[in-house]
């Protein structure tokens, strides 16, 4: 349990002894810092409920504070908000347990099972800039809700099922007709190594798709190559499979560089197994009927606002689309982990999907009631005049050229003679990756916010680049007094007021993991580290930690580098960024 929720727990159990009803109070940090640390607003709710002055209430809890060493500067302001100040003994006593944060300084929630579906790559198109936002903010969430001591299973669910797949394969089909895929007599073994590189998958789709607006038997036949693929042709097949390979050598290159992993690299493609046995389930319940040739589920509910389309759960000509196999692939995952959560990151645009797809799920019974299925939508990043970011010649911006774009601003600003000429261009595309990265989980998540990458990679202000060089320099002056053989065994005094700031800021943490888990984004986590580096920061330039002649002093300065070092460590790793040794 963390200090501040058995601070909090404890004044509960003062408030109920009182003869009080009350859950759980909760400590506010002031917005003003004259009146104490932190405020108390119970004695407001309590008053209409017992049919007291607030005030009344408010001196009740406060008289049995004052006998608590701990508290100092014990008030109440108008109209019976409490404000309490920590003393100076409990402060110092409260860092050194902090030597031990996981244990001492995060509150965990109840423990969960949770699936989170955040890749979405589609196989044989580039990644692009809409993919940085599923694979970071999941990547983040992923790793937040493993500190806080949940299990979790990552899957990039890749898009390798659909028409883009039968789109490239009618254009290789007119590109290399010869190929022994096409030949449907053909009766042999099909070549090892594949006829496309990736390469050839950059320029094949965008052509297709722009064939397929132009040409009406164009699309018709790589509707039926789709069609194909997903009854087993074995050609086609075959060709599928390279191609699904081809595309997750580059697709798990990008991954790697963005810091992100999976533990399940599944695509739309595995869940057709259970498609037939997903369609009986709706059809033995009578939850499906027949529209115009195809079967479709009712999803609507009396109390929607709007026209909620049904499932379409298979179409007319016999074929199965995204939605049944969203329903295979949930289906699955029920039969296969005991989950009590599943996460969906996509942008926003496929909301009335997800809604559509759980209402079937639940009606169905294919996930219990009690297992919870979200949608996490996110906002798109935006050009400076708030449209989509893209490339010049209006094209979607691939993932690659973003990268690029931001390496090229940082390239430029990293010092080689501090990180040497040999590690250059690593150290630059490091920070690149990381300024990306950081300014994409800043804003709430379903914010719009405007990519900038000369703003991004500056050593100034909210970038990555200043959390990490300024985590760099801790570093440094901890290995330094390790080197002058300086103890930083425990701190015992508070010298300063800046000090103290930090301290209680630290003190937050707790609240702000959890804020995050709850909220399920990562700017509460991205907005705390920032502030408190700048709060250690004007610490570090007002005092001269290594010179200092008092040797308590010292060490309790060093005390609490060592602290706001750990707790950066921790959480640029939760964010998933890189420190580099220098930069």
């Amino acid at each position: 349990m963390s200090i501040i929720k058995n601070i909090e727990d404890d004044i509960t159990k003062t408030i109920i002894k009182l003869g009080y009803e009350i859950k759980h109070i909760s400590l506010k940090p002031s917005n003003r810092p004259e009146l104490g640390d932190y405020q108390i607003n119970e004695a407001m709710l309590l008053a209409k409920k017992y049919g007291k002055t607030p005030y009344d209430i408010a001196y009740e809890i406060t008289n049995e504070l004052s006998k608590d060493d701990r508290f100092k500067n014990i008030n109440i302001a108008t109209p019976g908000f409490i404000n309490i100040s920590l003393s100076d003994k409990f402060i110092i006593k409260a860092l050194n347990d902090m030597s031990d944060i996981k244990e001492n300084n995060i509150d965990y929630p109840s423990k969960h099972k949770i699936l989170i579906d955040y890749g979405g790559a589609n196989v044989a198109k580039e990644l692009h800039v809409g993919h940085l936002r599923s694979a970071n903010i999941g990547e983040a969430l992923k790793r937040l809700c493993k500190l806080l001591k949940n299990d979790v299973i990552a899957d990039v669910h890749l898009g390798d099922w659909g028409l883009p797949l039968g789109l490239v394969i009618r254009q290789i089909k007119e590109q290399q007709p010869d190929l022994v895929y096409f030949d449907e007599s053909y009766k042999g073994a099909y070549p090892v190594k594949s006829p496309i590189t990736k390469e050839d998958l950059k320029s094949l789709y965008p052509l297709a798709s722009k064939r397929k607006n132009e040409d009406e038997n164009y699309l018709k036949e790589a509707q039926e190559i789709t069609n194909k693929i997903q009854a087993g042709s074995p050609g086609y097949r075959a060709l599928w499979k390279h191609i699904v390979e081809t595309s997750k050598i580059d697709i798990k290159k990008i991954y790697e560089e963005l810091n992100t992993s999976f533990d399940l690299w599944l695509g739309e493609s595995d869940a057709d197994e259970f498609v037939d046995e997903v369609v009986s389930i709706f059809k033995n319940k009578n939850l499906c009927k027949l529209d115009d040739g195809a079967l479709i589920v009712d999803v609507k509910e009396n109390e929607d606002k709007k026209e909620i389309p049904p499932v379409l759960l298979v179409k007319s000509n016999g074929t199965v689309g995204y939605q049944t196999t969203e329903l295979a692939t949930l289906y699955n995952r029920m039969k296969k982990y005991d989950l009590t959560d599943v996460w969906y990151l996509t942008d926003e645009r496929q909301s009335l999907h997800f809604l559509q797809t759980f209402r079937a799920a639940k009606k169905a019974k294919i996930v219990p009631d009690n297992v919870n299925l979200e949608h996490l939508p996110f906002g798109t990043i935006n050009s400076g005049e708030g449209k989509p970011f893209k490339t010049r010649d209006g094209n979607v911006m691939s993932l690659e050229n973003l990268i690029d774009i931001v390496y090229e601003s940082t390239l430029k600003k990293t010092n080689v003679d501090i990180v040497g000429k040999e590690n250059l261009e690593k150290t630059a595309r490091l920070i690149a990756i990381d300024s990306i990265k950081y300014a994409d989980l800043l804003p709430y998540r379903t914010t719009n916010y405007v990519f900038d990458p000369e703003k991004f990679s500056d050593l100034e202000g909210k970038t990555a680049p200043y959390l990490l060089y300024s985590t760099i320099r801790m570093k440094s002056l901890l290995n330094k007094a390790k080197e002058q053989k300086i103890n930083i065994g425990k701190y015992s005094v508070i010298t300063t007021e800046v000090e103290k700031k930090i301290i209680l800021m630290l003190l937050q943490l707790p609240k702000i993991l959890l804020n995050a888990f709850n909220s399920r984004s990562l700017n509460d986590i991205s907005e705390y580290i920032y502030n408190v580096t700048s709060m250690y920061n004007m610490f570090y330039s007002e005092n001269k930690v290594l010179l200092c002649k008092d040797e308590d002093v010292k060490e309790s300065w060093l005390f609490i580098t060592n602290i706001v070092y750990n707790v950066n460590m921790l959480l640029l790793d939760v964010l998933g960024l890189f420190v580099p040794e220098k930069m």
